[in-house]
């Protein structure tokens, strides 16, 4: 049996029973990134398991052939087509064109887009092309992506099943790697000149595409190869590449390092990555080991689904701080830390970036990890089993059910829209996933073929108790303030109504009716009236939920107010309501027909409906209702009565429509629209529902409607109303066109033709005016008559005489823009009409079925009825014979006489002829289809293209309707066509020689589009295309759970067929050829019209040119040498502006840039533009010339002439062979293709030298501008390559601008020179094409060494470099987790040398050349000029440090002699920028001398090591930042030992913490740290030393000194921390069995810490009075502490400060009191917040509660409990889970002493924090703690206020209420059993003395403020006496009681005055007293 939408709820007989009604979908097809995706679904017929991929998209496929009404290609057509791309692909591939290859992709995409069946084999095949593609070296990214996105394609998006599974297809994953590394990880050098090119994050796509095709078997070398590498350094870049490339199988293997490794760091990114992991496995694993990955590589079920229990605790913890939710006294974001500590992780910081959705990575986890795993849990709380109870009970017996019941418990409070905020959104969108992931879920455990084990699978009771958990916070965020969390809130409802409707809908309806009736909310109106919408399905059918039907008329009939034009939004959500419920409902009066289904034995749906087994009885005396499932037969006759109202309803929502008509504002403006934004959006949404509404209107009311409108148009002719009305009138035709036109066409034609009779519209205009009041009536009438003749072909026929004869006076007499623009629309419409193949019938049941009788009588068992793809039945209008010769006779009797005109110099008639012919062609775009046009330029170059490698359009059949060559028919349409091409040809051609012809801006507007017509509408625009898609999408998204749902409604399904023949239609409007008059058109006039002086000419015509260049091929090629001339010196401004943005689009750029000849005329005529001085002009030129930047790359040179081998693809593309038959390769193209690649290759390499060639000459000149100089510097930056050296020329001419004056240029040129000297190392180092382009190079003074012994080799690291045969380490990037099997070093001694080629040589000798005596002399004059850009900090600039670096490489220190008596004055110069100079030649000089000969270096360092006390003396607070940066540029990622002397310096500062001068003190120190940061692990060593020394002096007098030994101390330990195992195997034992295998669970600093736990008490004993408190050693040492903690927990290393913080934890609450040292109290407050909401190990969480817990028991101190307890609260909520019974038990003690605490502040704390213990986890005890609190409540009597006792009296009372106010209020939004009892107790304490009064009366507003959405139903709860005693609480004072003392004393009045009876009136009016009251009460 298959199931849908509609039996998600199988069990419940009473509600359905459905046997078949539907099936689950098979396969969800592609969601494209891209428009040639459709993204409808493949609905594949039925799920059988035995059946074939194959078989399956064949059944696929068929739904959508039967959906169409014209026959298409067979599957072996098209898979010759396929055949014919593919073989088109090879050829590319083995002839290495690479750009024309991406053009055949394209085309392939036309291929999937169609649908057809692919067999797997040959998917797998063509993914293995693509992947190989990939991985080519060098390759241009936008190529690259676009192979990438091709891969994604083929492999099919997430979809419902996986189009290649990992059997079909299996990839290395190594030559990713390798590609990758080198991306993540360039060299140092290199990496500047890469830009954001984004290769690394379209690489990881890839991974992630493919990783379950990379073999299991290789997830330990992956392990080998990734964990090494991973250091505190690279996490942020390697956890995305171990989540991308890990396979999702074998588990076992990898999770236990992986929760390790997540558990040891702090950031916000690895979270992501990590939660984002963990959903996929959990739904990839619900299966167990019964899944694909089968025994082995399944992931085996543990204590909560394939999770341990500890890895469990700490998901949901981080799920729980992904919430954002402000739990305690803080409001802001304590979750921040992490994002800070990624903003510090690493020096690189992360290139990776990817949009993770944590939200719904965290519902997959909770919804896959669902099963019956555990004991039950009782619902009532007096069931509950006590936490001391042996064995834990859950909710609906799931673990993680019970975890999530948790957590939306402890955050309920924040879906209040009272208690909104930033969280708000992410805890809605959390609901919203869940109810999706569920309901995906719950549905593929329905499909037969399901392998998930049936013990795993969710339950009826599982659904039931998931959706009571999340009804409640939907209920309330339904309301929400922000549009976003509403509609969160509504899309879970929606979901959660179809799951559990009978849990849903009543509380839902109760809300819908108590929004409606209140006018004066409009934001609870429009809430629910989106809700409703959202909830339409179940509302209406009665399959899904019964009692729903009834309560549609009543629900229509309460929303028509909305429809309101002074509230647009309300209008637009009844809209919505209207159109949701309407799309599933025919509208028409069942209550005249017989009620059940005697007289029709068939009833639809009858055997499917479920049987009532039993009669529904009501007891007597109880009031029935409304939501209440009744008896079937009962709710069916109810339903009937209820239609009765639908004429009512239809007819006051017509008048309704016209009366907000006849109030819009008038039509006006260029567009004509009506009004603003905001009654535009209202008409279209009325528009919309008018359409719905229309088309299910029975025939009755459909003539009733009809009547109605006809009479008002009759009568009236509002110009405010005109386009609206037009719009109404259509909807009528589209719904029944017949009736339509047959009632309107006679009036309107002779109302018509008397107001042209009468002069109306006669007089000429061209431009757009506001309407003339006497045309009123003639627009009024056109309107109606562009609205009846929109649809219904077949009706036009019967008029088509009065139709040609109309147009032909309208085309005649219509002489104003209005009038003529008016007539085109018409024209349009009609041809429309006419020729397009469009569905006829949107109706929510197939034709045949609405128009049986059977179904007018009883229509309502219909409702809602949903269809599978194969049941539609699709109404196609497809034109007829006298349809074709309808349209052929207005093209000859109307445009025969209106061609015959154009030459008339008149303007009017030019424009509205012109318009005319333009409209008439724009309504046939699917009329004629293209012949084969014979090409007259093709624009190809003879010698490097072939003609058959030119791409083609595929060719599909689309529905065209003239498509014979030889038909008669065909030839008339096309000479048309050819006539019109002409037309606007002549027409552009008379206005160029016409004087002033261009200035008649009107008709020149005419012309292009007209073009712009010709061109374009033809198959089908993209913009039309794209906006149809997204309308399916919506209309597909609005009936289904899920994307596994195999039923939808009739609506949905007809619009996916519309959307695959638009489809066909867009594929054609792709790849066409070009005529003759095509040409003519595109070059000579449209061309031209870009360059018009007019801007608003310009730009419509540009935006029509680059539309066509992406229809027609080769067009932009064709056009672009007249583009190019017009650049040229002497041309008008205005052109060269036009120009210059034709040049600048993206795409033309993308291919002027990419082809080497097009590339070096637009280079050349941007710098050539220096001679035009308009600055506008200059500011294009400047913008596109750094646009182009990015296809400037020397990888855009190689992929036009690639020759390197390429093994991968070749391999891939003998099996791709092996698929296809042999004649899939054609072999004489291929030849020609392969003997043209070396031409071509050849050719692009001139032409780059010829382009430089140019550029240098351009730069050279004497007259250039500095500007045009630096962007000629730019230009030829970008063709620096690694496989090619740089002329000499050039490189001189870069040195001689390194000199140049302008700092922007200098830049430029510096990094020029560095990029050349780079190049030329890696092109001496590189033997292979390979080593060269995947920089695998060996450095010729490198050597490879293993490490056999890992701490032997480390300790070397430490020692002194052995001068013999020592090496030494640079980059130490591995050893952190587990060591590399090698390592690279340079030996100490080694003689090699670069051996360089005669052109690298060449290069040299120009560098050499230009440095004299007097270059550095210069450089160091310019480098010391004030920067003009302003900088916030100083710093030493980095292309200055690389320059010298470079130079000093280069060159092996031969210029010494010459710097560093430059620099010796620059040293010590007061200027700080001469300093920053100095410093940046010696960071480079020493960097550089990595290299050096010996004695060179030694004398460097003799001249330099006396300088260094120096520099250090008079370095001043502006300067001393330069020479910490050059310390750290230094050092950072080289051997420290190669800088010795430097070390030994550092080593010997003293460290003096008690001097007098903070700064003097700071420089020294603030140097060691610097020297620890950049040396990193080779500090360790020394760690233990100087960590000594700054516990010792943490009492330091200067803030200064204390954060820089806070610094010291953080980065001490992080470099201490290496767990370092031997090997990556012993490190996954470790991880394994080992507690804590990543060794942070010990502190590096215990002793130290607890030498000063230990002297704190003495400290603070010895603490001076104020004001020198803060002068106390107890509070400098506290706040060296409290810095390091703070800066340790804001770090990614945040675990290693975890045992020091619980160590300290005492201490920081005794802190937290001080209140005469404010900065003390604020950070010790501020560290314990943020430590309370760090996640915890389930270890070491009972250590921290028992250490909060003593310190708030056994404190003396008030203020340390009141500080303490905002800290629980925190903890508690962080580690809800991992909190064992006991810890909550000793929580609980806690705060009930703290109740009776002797601080009235403290108890009114504990009280709130009580209430959010018990809500969350204490629910069980809820009962005793209610007698316990009521009992002492009774015990204590207040005496008077002098009584002794009164005070202590007084607090016991206030803790037993504030206890019981604990829990009313750990209860908000629901009256529990239990509660209105307490109402009476508290009552009686509503007058007590303050504070109990006011706990009392703020424990009763919030309840009231809680429980307004729902108190029609909670006060049923409560008896009368109960809500008298909740008012006395509310107010303070018995309301009756003041009532009763004041009719008493009215009484005695009364009498005195002998007024009895008129007060004895007026007070019982007052007292509502029942009438048999009123004797007794007089006598009284």
């Amino acid at each position: 049996m298959s199931l849908d939408i509609s039996s998600l709820i199988s069990e419940f007989a009473e509600e359905f029973f459905l046997g078949d009604i539907s099936a689950i979908m098979d396969d969800l097809g592609d969601t494209s990134v891209d428009v040639l995706e459709s993204p409808s679904d493949d609905i594949a017929a039925e799920l059988v398991s035995d059946r074939s991929a194959y078989e399956k998209q064949k059944a696929t496929l068929q739904t959508y052939l039967d959906s169409l009404p014209y026959e298409c290609e067979s599957i072996d057509v098209m898979q010759a087509k396929l055949e014919y791309i593919v073989g088109k692909l090879i050829v590319c591939a083995k002839s290495k064109n690479w750009l024309v290859l991406t053009t055949w992709d394209a085309i392939l995409q036309c291929w999937l887009q169609m649908r057809y069946p692919m067999a797997t084999s040959t998917r797998a095949t063509l993914v293995r092309f693509y992947y190989e593609l990939c991985l080519l070296p060098g390759i241009e990214v936008r190529v690259i992506r676009s192979w990438a996105d091709m891969l994604y394609r083929l492999l099919g998006s997430k979809t419902v099943k996986r189009k290649l599974e990992a059997t079909d297809l299996q990839l290395p994953w190594k030559p990713l790697w390798h590609v990758l590394y080198k991306e993540l990880f360039p060299k140092s050098r290199l990496a500047e000149f890469q830009g954001n090119r984004n290769l690394n994050n379209i690489l990881l796509y890839v991974a992630e595409s493919c990783k379950r095709y990379f073999p299991a078997t290789d997830i330990p070398d992956m392990l080998e190869t990734f964990l090494p590498i991973l250091t505190p350094d690279t996490t942020l870049t390697m956890i995305p590449v171990l989540t991308s490339f890990l396979p999702p199988t074998h588990t076992h293997i990898y999770l236990p390092v992986i929760f390790r490794i997540w558990e040891a760091f702090n950031s916000h990114i690895m979270d992501d990555r990590f939660l984002e992991f963990a959903g996929i496995l959990a739904e990839e694993h619900v299966t167990g080991k019964e899944g694909l990955a089968g025994e082995e590589g399944g992931a085996a079920w543990k204590d909560v689904g394939i999770w341990t229990q500890e890895e469990w605790l700490m998901l949901v913890s981080k799920g729980i701080e992904s919430l954002y939710v402000p739990v305690g006294s803080s409001s802001q974001n304590i979750t921040a830390t992490a994002v800070q500590a990624d903003a510090s992780a690493a020096r690189q910081g992360s290139k990776v970036k990817k949009t993770i959705s944590r939200i719904s990575s965290l519902a997959k986890l909770f919804v896959y990890s669902m099963a019956l795993d555990g004991p039950i849990r009782g619902d009532s709380a007096s069931t509950l089993g006590s936490p001391n109870s042996q064995q834990m009970r859950y909710l609906a017996g799931s673990k993680a059910l019970d975890s999530l019941d948790k957590l939306i418990t402890s955050t309920e409070s924040f879906f209040h829209p009272s208690n909104s905020g930033h969280w708000t959104f992410t805890l809605t969108n959390l609901l919203q996933r869940l109810t999706v992931e569920f309901a995906d879920r719950w549905l593929e455990e329905q499909q037969p073929s399901c392998k998930t084990p049936v013990a795993h699978r969710l339950t009826p009771s599982l659904r039931r108790a998931f959706v009571d958990v999340l009804r409640t916070p939907a209920f309330l965020a339904m309301f929400s303030k922000d549009p976003f969390s509403i509609s969160m809130a509504q899309g879970a409802l929606r979901t959660m109504a179809l799951l559990e409707p009978t849990l849903i809908m009543p509380e839902l309806l109760e809300r819908a009716y108590g929004g409606l009736e209140v006018v004066n909310e409009t934001h609870r109106t429009t809430a629910v009236l989106k809700m409703l919408s959202g909830i339409s399905l179940p509302l209406v059918s009665e399959m899904m939920w019964r009692p729903g039907q009834k309560h549609l008329l009543p629900l229509l009939e309460l929303c028509l107010p909305g429809i309101d034009l002074n509230d647009p939004n309300k209008t637009i959500c009844a809209t919505l309501f209207i159109v949701s419920v309407m799309q599933h409902v025919k509208v028409g009066d069942l209550s005249m027909h017989h009620s059940g289904f005697a007289l029709s034995g068939d009833a639809p749906g009858e055997e499917l409906m479920e049987v009532d087994t039993e009669d529904t009885h009501i007891p007597e005396g109880v009031e029935m209702s409304p939501f209440v499932s009744l008896g079937r037969q009962e709710e069916r006759t109810l339903v009937r009565e209820s239609t009765a109202g639908f004429a009512d309803w239809v007819t006051s929502l017509f008048r309704r429509v016209l009366a907000l008509y006849e109030n819009l504002p008038e039509e006006g403006g260029k567009k004509k629209t009506t009004g603003g934004k905001s009654e535009e959006t209202v008409l279209k949404s009325i528009k919309s529902m008018l359409d719905v509404v229309t088309l299910h209107l029975s025939d009755q009311l459909f003539d009733l409607v009809l009547n109605l409108v006809f009479d008002y148009a009759a009568t009236n002719a509002k110009s405010n109303a005109i386009r609206a009305f037009g719009q109404l009138v259509a909807c009528l035709a589209r719904a029944q066109p017949q009736k339509t036109l047959d009632k309107f066409l006679p009036s309107c034609i002779s109302r018509i033709q008397e107001e042209l009779k009468y002069g109306a519209s006669s007089v000429r205009t061209t431009s757009t005016h506001d309407l003339v009041p006497s045309d009123t009536t003639l627009h009024w009438n056109m309107t109606i008559l562009r609205g009846c003749l929109a649809y219904g072909a077949h009706a036009l026929l019967k008029h088509k005489e009065d139709i040609i004869n109309l147009l032909s006076l309208l085309l005649n007499k219509t002489k104003n823009e209005r009038g003529y623009t008016g007539t085109a629309a018409i024209v349009t419409r009609v041809m429309h009409a006419l020729s397009g193949v469009y569905p006829s019938d949107n109706r929510f049941v197939n034709k045949d079925v609405w128009n049986q009788p059977e179904f007018g009588e009883s229509h309502n068992t219909h409702w809602g009825r949903l269809y599978e793809a194969k049941d539609v039945k699709v109404e196609w209008h497809v034109p007829s014979t006298g349809e074709v010769q309808f349209i052929l006779d207005i093209l000859d009797r109307t445009l025969a006489r209106s061609t015959q005109h154009w030459d008339e110099v008149v303007r009017n008639d030019f424009c509205r002829y012109l318009l005319f012919v333009r409209s008439v062609w724009s309504g046939l775009p699917s009329f004629l289809k293209e012949g084969p046009k014979d090409v007259v330029h093709p624009c190809l170059d003879t010698e490097t293209e072939l003609e058959g490698l030119l791409v083609d359009h595929l060719d599909v059949k689309a529905g065209f309707i003239l498509t014979d060559l030889n038909d008669p028919r065909y030839q008339q349409a096309l000479q048309h066509r050819i006539r019109f091409g002409n037309v606007a040809h002549l027409a552009a051609v008379a206005l160029r020689q016409i004087q002033g012809g261009e200035d008649h801006l009107d008709a020149v507007v005419a012309v292009v589009k007209a073009i712009d017509t010709y061109f374009l509408d033809y198959g089908m625009s993209r913009t039309d295309f794209i906006t149809l898609q997204k309308n399916f999408a919506q209309s597909r998204e609005v009936n289904r759970v899920s994307e596994r749902q195999k039923e939808n409604s009739r609506v949905a399904w007809v619009k996916r067929a519309q959307v695959y023949h638009c489809g066909r239609l867009y594929i054609h409007a792709l790849y066409r050829r070009k005529s003759s008059l095509d040409d003519t058109l595109l070059k000579e006039d449209l061309a031209e019209l870009c360059l018009s002086p007019y801007t608003r000419v310009r730009r419509l015509a540009q935006n029509v040119l680059h539309s066509a260049c992406g229809s027609y091929v080769r067009a932009t090629r064709y056009i672009l040498p007249s583009i190019f001339n017009a650049l040229s010196k002497g041309n008008d401004p205005d052109r060269i502006k036009g120009a210059l943005y034709v040049l600048g689009n993206k795409g033309t750029a993308a291919l002027t840039m990419s082809e080497p000849p097009l590339r070096r005329q637009y280079l050349v005529a941007l710098l050539e533009c220096q001679h035009e001085e308009k600055p506008s002009i200059q500011k294009l030129v400047a913008t596109f010339s750094t646009e182009c930047l990015i296809h400037l790359s020397e990888e855009v040179i190689r992929t036009s002439a690639y020759t390197a081998p390429t093994p991968g693809v070749e391999a891939s593309i003998r099996t791709l062979e092996k698929e296809f038959s042999p004649a899939v390769i054609d072999g004489k193209l291929t030849k020609a293709a392969v003997e043209c690649a070396a031409k071509r290759a050849e050719r692009c390499l001139e032409e780059t030298d010829k382009t430089v060639r140019s550029i240098l000459e351009i730069a050279s000149r004497p007259t250039t501008h500095w500007r045009y100089v630096h962007m000629a510097m730019k230009f030829l930056i970008g063709f620096l390559r690694r496989d090619a050296v740089a002329p000499p020329e050039l490189v001189r001419f870069f040195m001689e601008q390194t000199l140049s004056p302008q700092p922007g240029i200098r830049a430029s040129a510096e990094q020029a020179i560095v990029k050349t000297a780079v190049l030329m190392k890696i092109r001496a180092y590189s033997k292979t094409d390979d080593e060269l382009w995947l920089c695998k190079w060996q450095s010729p003074f490198a050597r490879i060494i293993s490490i056999n012994n890992p701490p032997a080799f480390l300790g070397q690291l430490y020692q002194p470099v052995n001068e013999v045969d020592g090496f030494y380490v640079d980059l130490l990037d591995t050893g952190f987790l587990a060591w590399t099997k090698t390592i690279k070093c340079y030996p100490v001694n080694l003689a090699n040398t670069v051996s360089w080629d005669s052109a690298s040589r060449q290069c040299l000798q120009a560098m050499r050349s230009f440095i004299g005596e007097g270059y550095f002399t210069q450089l160091a004059t310019l480098w010391s000029q004030e920067s003009s850009k302003a900088s916030g900090s100083p710093h030493l600039h980095t292309e200055n440090v690389v320059f010298m670096i470079t130079l000093a490489k280069l060159f092996n220190g031969e210029h010494m002699h010459l710097i560093l008596p430059i620099v010796e004055p620059l040293m010590t110069d007061a200027d700080k920028f001469k300093q920053a100079a100095a410093a940046e030649i010696l960071t480079g000089l020493l960097r550089g001398s990595k290299h050096w000969p010996r004695q060179t270096r030694e004398e460097l360092w003799s001249w330099l090591i006396p300088r260094f006390d120096v520099i250090l003396t008079q370095a001043k607070p502006d300067t001393v930042s330069y020479w910490t940066s050059f310390l750290e540029h230094t050092l950072l990622n080289l051997d420290p030992r190669r800088f010795q002397p430097l070390v030994n310096w550092i080593l010997s500062l003293h460290l003096d913490f008690q001097g007098d001068s903070a700064f003097s003190m700071t420089k020294a120190l603030n140097i060691i740290v610097v020297f620890i940061d950049s040396v990193g692990v080779r500090f360790n060593g020394l760690s233990e030393k100087y960590a000594s020394i700054f516990f010792d002096n943490a009492d330091s007098n200067y803030a200064e000194i204390r954060t820089s030994i806070a610094n010291a101390l953080s980065l001490i330990a992080k470099y201490q921390w290496r767990p370092a195992y031997p090997s990556v195997d012993a490190l996954l034992v470790a991880c394994a069995e080992s507690p804590d295998p990543l060794r942070i669970r010990q502190g590096f600093f215990s002793y130290h810490v607890q030498s000063i736990i230990d002297n704190l008490p003495k400290w603070k004993d010895e603490r001076f009075p104020p004001p020198r408190v803060s002068q106390s050693r107890y509070d400098k040492v506290g706040l060296t502490m409290l810095l390091w903690l703070w800066v340790s927990l804001h770090s990614p290393e945040a675990c290693l400060v975890r045992p020091h913080a619980m160590a300290l934890l005492p201490e920081l609450l005794s802190m937290s009191e001080l209140s005469d040292n404010p900065e003390l109290q604020k950070y010790s407050s501020a560290v314990l917040r943020v430590f309370s909401s760090v996640h915890l190990p389930p270890s070491l969480t009972h250590i921290v509660l028992e250490n909060l817990v003593l310190a708030i028991q056994s404190s003396e101190s008030w203020r340390i409990r009141l500080n303490a307890l905002p800290a629980l609260v925190v903890f508690f909520y962080r580690n809800l889970l991992t909190i064992s019974s006991n810890g909550v038990l000793q929580i609980m003690d806690v705060l009930l002493d703290c109740l009776s605490d002797e601080n009235v502040e403290v108890r009114e704390m504990s009280s709130k924090t009580l209430s959010g213990v018990v809500r969350c986890s204490q629910r069980q005890n809820i009962i005793p703690l209610k007698n316990r609190f009521i009992s002492l409540a009774r015990s204590v009597k207040l005496p008077s206020r002098t009584h002794h006792d009164y005070g202590e009296s007084l607090r016991k009372l206030h803790s037993a209420i504030l206890g019981l106010c604990a829990l009313i209020e750990s209860f908000p939004y629901s009256v529990e059993p239990w509660m209105p009892s307490l109402t009476e107790v508290l009552a009686r304490h509503a007058t007590d003395p303050p504070p109990i009064s006011t706990t009392i009366r703020h424990c009763a507003s919030e309840f009231k403020k809680t429980h307004q959405d729902t108190w029609h139903k909670d006060q049923l709860a409560f008896d009368e006496d109960q809500l008298q005693s909740l008012s006395t609480m509310l107010v303070g004072t018995s309301y009756c009681l003041l009532q009763r003392t004041f009719v008493l004393s009215m009484i005695n009045s009364a009498y005195a005055c002998g007024s009895v009876r008129y007060w004895q009136c007026v007070l019982y009016s007052r007292l509502d007293a029942p009438a048999e009251q009123e004797e007794g009460f007089v006598s009284h």
